[in-house]
């Protein structure tokens, strides 16, 4: 009897993706800030019509993207990766790609604000860690471990119309003392 399963990782990181977009649109309908997902460019190469609807039979990735979102709060420039690990020890670091890891450091070298939403999907457990507490480990290391996290990160709690509320944590570490008012949309 063949026991083995098989296993895509197709839509891996999508859970959180989607969690991400739905706190984000919660963000914009209530005025607290503007996120965007930012689009993977890709470059066309064949269009075909059917029914009137434009379909692209070929295509590709033009250019390797940056990171996933970007966005402004209190007239920032914040820029951020999104990530999900199945491991419940640690973040492999390879599931960051060299030219990402290169423009947050930008972002950062530029003033803006940078980090990374990590969630350990197994432990149900979302982290917000700062880019720069993380940007050099990973010359030196292979993965960051949950203590890491769990010591220089902040949990994200989540909430039903923002399922990953980070922006209560940006205004902590990044504008203490300022108010945070929660602003209904005009």
């Amino acid at each position: 009897m063949n026991n083995i399963k098989n296993v895509s990782y197709k839509n891996r990181g999508m859970s959180l993706e989607n969690d991400i977009n739905k706190t984000n649109m919660y963000y914009l309908e209530k005025n607290k800030a503007v996120f965007n997902k930012r689009p993977t460019p890709v470059k066309v190469i064949k269009v075909e019509y059917i029914d009137g609807f434009e379909r692209i039979v070929n295509a590709f990735f033009e250019k390797p993207s940056t990171t996933d979102y970007y966005g402004v709060y209190k007239g920032h420039y914040i820029d951020f990766e999104a990530k999900e690990t199945n491991s419940k020890t640690s973040f492999p670091l390879n599931n960051i790609h060299k030219h990402q890891w290169e423009h947050m450091n930008n972002v950062l070298n530029h003033g803006g604000i940078s980090f990374l939403i990590v969630r350990f999907s197994k432990l149900n457990k979302t982290f917000f860690i700062q880019a720069d507490d993380i940007v050099n480990i990973q010359k030196e290391k292979k993965s960051i471990p949950l203590s890491l996290f769990e010591e220089k990160g902040v949990l994200i709690k989540e909430k039903l119309n923002n399922p990953v509320d980070y922006l209560p944590i940006i205004q902590e570490l990044y504008f203490k003392g300022e108010e945070y008012a929660e602003k209904e949309s005009k």
